[in-house]
């Protein structure tokens, strides 16, 4: 089912948060939205799903304008599981049966089964009978998505799912977003900072800036002048046993303080000496490659002035 957005534009209140994004999904794609803190990728989920209301274009599903579906309609359609999430108390099948209700169902033969497969589809069969509560991070996030699937969409709109969990974790989410996504010729929209996981598992990727499309394709579109572009960072991007691998360079011109601690002899009236201890700092901006502490002061940048406290 092809998603397309056009010329979507939000603002809270006279702050613009969207500015005239545009893209095109097709079915059976996991895309990756990427951006800086700030650049509008969760407020576009949810003007796609219209939890907000857009000041501006529209979002079109297989040609049909979501904004004259009801909600029930677009929940038949689209699934959406926010940053912060949690399950309902009770058990693992009770929570993920809750996403037939979101479309209108209930707890008939059909619903049941329907919860069944979705159980064993993201590998929580064993767990049917177990609380919410007694479940690790990984666990509940199979939960939360497994009730989205219930809902039977078309578009799931993913908002950071795997930021919480370990690597092992990561890998298992993302992968299982990818079959699901394919398998079931879904479109699947995925907030994350997790680049290298982008890397591995999206189709395509959309990158945002201060609320605009920066770039917006396959793989080719992220390369290291994009990832510049995007993050204010240099990286390089290469393959590791077939697999793609960004690493951030640490290089840059920034300004940064140093603390140090200066030991002088003084000699007392009496001719007797002792050593006076105190503390200097100085701040300074130049080039640092890949250390981010402390570093050789001259071999870097030379002289520089120093403030001391007053006695």
């Amino acid at each position: 089912m092809t998603l397309e957005v056009e010329s979507l534009r939000f603002a809270y209140g006279r702050v613009p948060v969207l500015r005239d994004i545009t893209c095109r999904v097709e079915a059976g794609r996991l895309v990756a939205v990427l951006g800086r803190n700030g650049s509008g990728k969760t407020t576009l989920l949810k003007t796609v799903n219209r939890i907000l209301r857009p000041d501006g274009g529209r979002v079109l599903l297989e040609g049909r304008d979501l904004a004259r579906l009801s909600p029930r309609q677009i929940a038949r359609r689209i699934a959406y599981m926010p940053q912060t999430q949690t399950a309902a108390y009770g058990t693992v099948f009770e929570a993920v049966l809750l996403g037939r209700r979101a479309r209108g169902g209930g707890t008939g033969d059909a619903d049941l089964r329907h919860v069944a497969d979705i159980l064993n589809l993201v590998r929580l069969e064993a767990l049917a009978m177990r609380s919410t509560r007694t479940l690790s991070g990984g666990e509940l996030q199979k939960v939360v998505l497994g009730r989205a699937l219930a809902q039977e969409p078309r578009v799931l709109l993913l908002d950071e799912p795997i930021s919480h969990l370990d690597p092992a974790n990561q890998i298992e989410i993302m992968s299982l977003l990818h079959e699901v996504t394919r398998g079931r010729r879904m479109t699947s929209l995925l907030v994350t900072h997790d680049l290298n996981s982008a890397l591995r598992f999206a189709d395509r990727f959309l990158l945002l800036k201060d609320g605009r499309v920066l770039a917006d394709g396959d793989r080719a579109v992220l390369t290291p002048e994009a990832i510049r572009a995007a993050y204010g960072i240099d990286a390089a991007i290469a393959d590791v046993d077939g697999t793609p691998v960004l690493v951030p360079h640490l290089k840059a011109v920034r300004p940064h303080r140093h603390l140090h601690t200066h030991a002088h002899a003084h000699a007392r009236a009496d001719g007797s000496v002792y050593t006076h201890v105190h503390p200097h700092g100085h701040r300074h901006a130049h080039e640092v490659d890949d250390h981010v502490y402390d570093h050789d002061h001259a071999a870097a940048h030379g002289e520089h002035e120093h403030t001391h406290p007053a006695a």
